[in-house]
């Protein structure tokens, strides 16, 4: 088979290049994006290897980068994104990619530094100028006499030593007094400053208590918010000024502006002082303002030049430090002149691997050619499935379920039409489909432009990558809605119903619980396509007939799922020429499959055929036996209860030694299946004469040799299983198999009832919601249906569409990852992961860490 239905064939190869060639030529790979690199030297510390200073230049190259990328988005300016990626650059141009980001950082670190010094002058300058306008309300109180506040406050602030000496004052201005001889410590003062208005509340109570009450404080807020030039948040500030007297409050009231962050600023006494200074600081507030603008300016030209070049700068970093990373893997030669690696290719890309090199070679202007040797190996090689932007998602399904092992059969080709299909089954609804179809057609249609729209949200990346998953499984949920003929829990009447009523209808239709026969008068044949639209005003057994049918087709389905998974394993056996397994594995599983529960199908069809909705015994619906209970009887060797009179006790002839032969067949087969292989590898054991040898496997023992392209057989064990592993093993596999066969065909009526359960659903919103806007009239009843059929619509969207849609896909997936894939899926190899540009840009820096 090809690489659609296994996984590519890999060779192990060594490459020797020339040391000056090197880079170029792993620059070629990495482009290529088909070589998995091996690492030679795991014990060498990652900084003592040989190219660690260069991915050193890179992370700091990467780190001033990140920082260009911060300020350009702070400005919001959008970055140049061509698509497009560049070439890894020559070594030799690393020296000038590391000149021009250092240019770039240092230019804009003093442009920030200098704008930051700016912007802390222009506030200051701007609480000054607030503090100026406020206090001066504050002393034009006083312009023209006495101020009773001041007097009150210079009464409040003479001690009581003072009054007991009869020490008496005169009415002053604030902020200033008269020397007295008596007691000059007593001349009042102020400071005046700014502070957080947030942390007011509690300056004023710890001034209060700090001071004892003995100061006065006058508070104003500032309208307009000042930015921080820190990191340019906007904060609000309130304007303060208090009187105090003596040089000890004043040390007190400076600690404590000093403890809130409070900024003081000097505040001259004199009116004619205050307005010099209030003029001196517009003017130097007015050529702030435009050095401010010319330094934002010359700002934003330096952002915008970078900006048109950073994604480019940032794909040339990247791809430069994954190339020395990857050399760091190399090792050197004796003569420290040959780089030498080891890696996995695919086999059919040898070709392509080789002229990539040379491209390298020629690009580095070395005279001599890489050479690249394929390597005999017993190891594991990786698991490398081509896949294109339809079968990626697919592919995605199956290897979260664990990676295939080395050239193991592939489900992701026939998940493809699978999948859905099983989802559809569950889902089917023509119109819940269509919305689920239009959602992938649409994501599908505009995916290069949501692609480019790169995003962090989790959510749309899920659904986007499963585009081609959601249409298919909305097409499919088209067909089997119209296969239901079930759309928004509604019936369409294309071809007109072949069931026409027999009876009188006044009578049926006076009777509201009378149940008629489902086999009525019928013109012609049954409904070509589907379900008979008359069965969606059927009443009570609607639901009985509608059961009866989807529960026979889950098991249906679900048996030929299992034959299939069965089957495949087939192919794992004769593809790795394991003769036992073939033998005394598959045949015996095969059978025991088929006798059992694909007999249980047959009786299903013999049942569909041999009996109809007449009265013509023995062929009558009234002697038409249960499948179950046949099967129970069957299992059970017990004897059919007797027919009703004129019917059949079997189905056909010989169906009773037909049945005794097949369980005891089934029966047998599971001794060959518990036995028959561990018993072979013991006696191969004692003929061959050998011990446990490290590196065979019980496989590569019996006949199962790997062919695995440059590899022998199946090795990578550490040392062969002891027979009691084996025995235990097998006992274990064929417990599992036999209990599973039962258990996984159960699990398949998960089918019926998630389907059951959905149509019920959408019938309940129908009835319980969109109906009742349908019964309104009039003007209202517009108005009325227009907000009925809003809830409707996001209700169908929200429940039955997304939450029903998530069950089914979940259930779908478990049919696949249990039921399926165990019949013959391992999962027990490792991806390759190719050293590529594409995939290390994609995910970032994170890629080439690891």
């Amino acid at each position: 088979m090809g690489s659609l239905f296994r996984s590519e064939e890999m060779a192990l190869c060594q490459l020797f290049l020339q040391s000056e060639a090197a880079y170029a030529c792993v620059s070629e790979l990495g482009e290529l994006g088909l070589v998995q690199f091996r690492d030679l030297n795991p014990d060498v510390n990652a900084f003592q290897r040989k190219f660690v200073n260069e991915v050193r230049r890179c992370d700091e190259m990467e780190r001033k980068l990140r920082y260009l990328e911060k300020e350009i988005k702070k400005d919001g300016i959008p970055m140049l994104d061509t698509g497009e990626s560049p070439e890894a650059p020559q070594p030799r141009e690393m020296i000038d990619l590391e000149a021009t980001f250092e240019k770039l950082e240092n230019e804009l670190r003093e442009v920030n530094q200098n704008a930051e010094a700016l912007k802390r002058n222009f506030l200051e300058l701007t609480e000054l100028k607030h503090i100026l306008r406020k206090t001066q309300v504050f002393f034009d109180e006083q312009e023209g006499g006495v101020n009773q506040t001041t007097e009150s406050m210079t009464r409040a602030l003479i001690t009581d030593e003072a009054r007991t000496a009869g020490a008496s004052m005169g009415p002053v201005q604030l902020g200033y007094m008269e020397k007295s001889n008596e007691r000059e410590d007593y001349l009042p003062c102020f400071v005046a400053g700014v502070i957080l208005r947030e942390r007011l509340p509690a300056f004023e109570r710890m001034l209060w208590r700090a001071c004892r009450g003995n100061v006065f404080l006058r508070q104003a807020m500032i309208e307009t918010p000042l930015e921080d030039p820190t990191n340019g948040d906007q904060v609000h500030k309130s304007v303060f000024i208090i009187f105090f007297q003596g040089d000890q409050l004043k040390t007190r009231v400076k600690k404590i502006c000093e403890g809130f962050r409070a900024t003081l600023y000097p505040c001259p006494e004199a009116p004619a002082d205050r307005r010099e200074m209030a003029m001196g600081v517009m003017t130097r507030i007015e050529d702030l303002n435009t050095v401010l603008g010319q330094t934002q300016d010359h700002r934003h030209r330096v952002l915008v030049a970078a900006a048109k070049n950073l994604k480019n700068w940032f794909v040339k970093v990247r791809k430069i430090k994954a190339i020395y990373h990857t050399l760091n893997l190399f090792n050197l030669d004796v003569t420290q002149k040959c780089l030498i690696a080891e890696c996995w290719v695919p086999l059919l890309d040898i070709e392509t691997i080789q002229l990539a090199l040379r491209r390298g070679t020629e690009r580095s202007g070395s005279s001599v050619p890489p050479i690249l040797n394929r390597m005999q190996t017993f190891e594991n090689p990786p698991t490398y499935n081509r896949t294109n932007k339809f079968t990626k998602a697919f592919q995605a399904l199956i290897d979260a379920y664990g990676v295939a092992s080395y050239r193991e059969m592939n489900p992701a080709p026939y998940t493809i039409i699978t999948f859905p299909f099983l989802f559809a089954v569950m889902f089917g609804d023509l119109g819940h489909g269509a919305i689920m179809a239009l959602f992938g057609l649409w994501m599908i249609r505009k995916e290069k432009g949501l692609a480019a729209q790169k995003t962090d949200n989790e959510i749309w990346n899920i659904f986007f990558g499963g585009r081609y998953i959601i249409f298919l499984m909305g097409v499919f949920s088209m067909y089997t809605g119209l296969i239901y003929n079930d759309i928004f829990s509604k019936s369409l009447n294309i071809f007109g119903s072949h069931w026409h009523l027999s009876y009188n209808k006044s009578t049926v239709m006076d009777n509201k619980f009378l149940q008629l026969s489902p086999k009525g008068d019928y013109e012609g044949a049954p409904y070509p396509f589907g379900m008979d639209p008359i069965w969606q005003v059927a009443g009570a057994n609607k639901i009985i007939f509608h059961n009866a049918y989807k529960m026979k087709i889950s098991i249906i389905f679900g048996v030929v799922h299992m034959i299939f998974g069965v089957v495949m394993s087939w192919h794992n056996h004769t593809y790795f020429r394991n003769r036992i397994s073939l033998m005394y594995e598959f045949i015996p599983q095969l059978i025991f499959l088929l006798l059992l529960f694909f007999y249980m199908v047959l009786l299903m069809f013999i049942k569909w055929i041999k009996f109809a909705a007449t009265n013509d015994k023995p062929y009558s619906e009234a002697c038409a036996p249960s499948i179950l209970i046949t099967f129970i009887d069957m299992v059970l060797f017990n004897t059919p209860k007797p027919p009703p009179e004129k019917c059949e006790t079997y189905m056909f002839f010989g169906q009773h030694f037909i049945q005794v032969l097949f369980v005891l067949v089934a029966v047998g087969c599971i001794p060959v299946m518990l036995l028959a292989k561990p018993l072979l590898i013991m006696q191969a054991r004692k003929q061959a004469n050998v011990q446990p040898i490290a590196g065979a496997t019980s496989d590569a023992e019996t006949g199962g040799v790997s062919n695995g392209g440059s590899h022998g057989g199946g090795g990578g064990h550490e040392e062969e299983e002891e027979l009691s592993e084996i025995f235990i093993h097998q006992s274990i596999h064929t417990i599992e198999y036999v209990l599973g066969s039962v258990s996984h065909t159960a699990s398949y009526l998960r089918l019926w009832a998630l389907s059951l359960a959905h149509a019920q659903l959408a019938e309940v919103l129908w009835t319980m919601v969109l109906s009742i806007g349908l019964k309104q009239e009039g003007p209202v009843g517009g108005i009325v249906l227009t907000c009925v059929f809003a809830f409707w619509a996001i209700l169908t969207v929200g429940i039955l569409v997304l939450m029903e849609g998530l069950s089914a896909f979940l259930h779908t997936l478990r049919l696949h990852w249990v039921e399926f894939q165990s019949k013959f899926y391992k999962g027990q190899g490792y991806a390759f992961q190719p050293f590529s540009f594409d995939a290390i840009i994609e995910n970032g820096s994170a890629a080439v860490e690891e």
